[in-house]
């Protein structure tokens, strides 16, 4: 299964996680969030960055999941109603502080908060079934101009 990262250029070679704080994740605990599709992965990019932001040089980071892989989901129906507002995070990050700290799968499946039905998928590059995750290529990606003006 391929998955899809769409990040600044100079950070396109190497699958790494910064540590920093995103909705299914505190501060410090590294995961890698990649999208199903190039285009969601393009829309959390979006939502996330000012107009400015999305004018630097960006690639499309296209990863391998490989056959037999157990990927673990997150179960929507268990999440509240209102999971995908901002001020739920708290919620969202306990779930995927939990999936990092019980090491159940190298990937987690998670619900896009901007399309309902579509989803992401979180890496932890601690997990050992890490090592079998690869990136198979980049691609050069820009941002329409028409997005954010």
């Amino acid at each position: 299964m391929l998955v899809y990262r769409i990040t600044k250029a100079i950070y396109a070679d190497r699958l790494v996680a910064s540590g920093g704080a995103a909705r299914w994740n505190s501060r410090g605990q590294f995961v890698i969030y990649t999208a199903g599709t190039r285009a969601l992965a393009c829309l959390e990019n979006v939502v996330h960055r000012s107009s400015e932001g999305l004018m630097d040089s960006f690639r499309v980071m296209v990863i391998n999941l490989p056959d037999g892989l157990f990927v673990d989901t997150v179960d929507t129906e268990r999440l509240p109603a209102n999971w995908s507002d901002y001020w739920q995070y708290s919620v969202c990050q306990q779930i995927g502080g939990e999936w990092l700290e019980n090491r159940r799968s190298a990937v987690l499946r998670v619900p896009s908060a901007i399309i309902p039905d579509e989803w992401n998928y979180l890496l932890n590059p601690a997990h050992p079934d890490f090592s079998g995750i690869s990136l198979v290529r980049t691609e050069p990606f820009s941002f329409d101009p028409r997005l954010k003006s």
